[in-house]
């Protein structure tokens, strides 16, 4: 198993004023690749900090070290200098290099119309173009190139850190002769995800125990099980030699939780319901979602084919003249009601000349709830032009915004429900 180590530089990402994207995109193409990711580690702009999670990684007996940022012109990008050393490699300039960088900014410099001053610009940029002996330089993006070390047992691949100049970088440094070695003896990594609705966490660990207690030998497949806006997301991941085990996993959960699995595949609900609405005429009323059920629905592209529209109906006033809702209903029921949500869906229908609708009456808090209507109760509608609907009313957990992206996540659902003649788990 080849095993691979990630180190992400930055006091930025440390302190929180950035979020760091590099270590899981890179772990997610390493994984694509057959490499076990064992770590990522993050650290600050000082050179003991970054050799010592070098040298952690070595111990560790990782095959290859990737690391991003901190190869800039500035004092504090070091990674290069560091990198160096501790593959015990002469810094070298290499200037080739260097004209390549110079090449760039005298291109910047046009583009931009200001004065270039290619001695002093070249002086701040030289350390760029330093190279650490025997090590393959990679062609800059930016203005900085990365770098293919060998490390003794380890192969050092050094990257920069804006995004846009780390990913396209990152197929050349595949193709490098010290990175194909290591990649030529990894062996494939499988692997699926399965998507549920409506099941804690905890019912997933019990059966997992049960399928286990069954003799199936989970322990040869790496299963994770996390919990993302509203949904569980369980991915396994497996060699070739254990897909027997992966496959009796996959069927296991599916045979006990058949009503809360929507996806065998790792396909998103917001997928689903595009492609259930084809051919369909969709109008949507939102009250606490605010929208945000109709901004699920057109992320993706081509909405145009089926939605129809969309009204925010927040006031009682809006309700009654956007979408219809009688005044008496309002104020006998209350806007958040079972009967006022169908009413608006019933209105979204006949406003927007629908087939299908969804309707979202809540109270997303932190005030306004009452002993019989707290706060996270919601009322939603979902309903066909001839009268087939499915009408939900649960206590949505969390704080404000997570009672209102709940619920637009609870709309998708219900329309996938209600569109594919599944059976609800809620």
């Amino acid at each position: 198993m080849i095993r691979a180590g990630i180190v992400v530089t930055g006091t930025e990402v440390i302190t929180g004023r950035i979020a760091d994207s590099n270590g899981p995109w890179v772990s997610e193409q390493l994984a694509g690749l057959g490499v076990e990711v064992a770590h990522i580690l993050v650290v600050a702009d000082r050179p003991d900090d970054l050799e010592a999670g070098l040298r952690f990684l070595a111990a560790e007996g990782m095959d290859l070290i990737v690391t991003t940022g901190g190869l800039g012109p500035t004092a504090d990008d070091l990674t290069g200098e560091v990198v160096a050393r501790f593959a015990g490699r002469e810094l070298l300039l290499d200037e080739a290099v260097e004209e390549k960088i110079a090449e760039i900014l005298r291109v910047f410099a046009k583009r931009g119309g200001f004065d270039f001053d290619e001695e002093a610009i070249m002086e701040a940029n030289r350390k760029q173009a330093m190279v650490p002996e025997g090590a393959i330089a990679l062609d800059p993006v930016g203005t900085a190139p990365g770098l293919v070390v060998p490390a003794g047992e380890q192969v050092v691949v050094v990257l920069p850190g804006p995004p846009r100049e780390l990913r396209p970088m990152w197929g050349v440094a595949l193709e490098s002769t010290p990175v194909r070695a290591v990649l030529e003896r990894a062996t494939p990594l499988r692997g699926y995800t399965l998507r549920m609705f409506g099941v804690p966490e905890s019912e997933i660990a019990k059966s997992l125990r049960e399928i286990e207690g069954d003799g199936i030998e989970i322990g040869a497949v790496e299963i994770t099980t996390c919990l993302r806006r509203g949904e569980i997301e369980i991915d396994v991941r497996y060699r070739d030699e254990a897909a027997g085990v992966a496959g009796q996993v996959r069927e296991g959960l599916s045979q006990r939780h058949e009503r809360h699995l929507f996806s065998l595949d790792g396909e998103t609900i917001d997928s689903q319901v595009a492609e259930l609405l084809k051919g369909r005429r969709l109008g949507l009323a939102e009250s606490c979602s605010g929208g945000l059920l109709a901004a699920r629905i057109t992320n993706l592209p081509g909405a145009s084919e089926y939605m129809r529209g969309g009204i925010v109906a927040y006031t009682y006033e809006a309700k009654e003249e956007l979408l219809g809702v009688d005044s008496r209903l309002l104020e006998e029921k209350g806007a958040v009601s079972p009967e006022v949500a169908e009413a608006m869906a019933i209105g979204a229908l006949e406003r927007f000349g629908a087939d299908v609708a969804v309707a979202i009456t809540g109270i997303a808090g932190p005030t306004g709830g009452t002993e019989e209507k707290p706060v996270g109760y919601v009322c939603f509608n979902a309903r066909l032009a001839d009268g087939t609907s499915i009408a939900r009313d649960p206590v949505i957990p969390g704080g404000r915004d997570d009672i209102r992206e709940r619920s637009a996540l609870v709309g998708m659902h219900l329309l996938r429900i209600l569109l594919s003649d599944a059976e609800p788990p809620l």
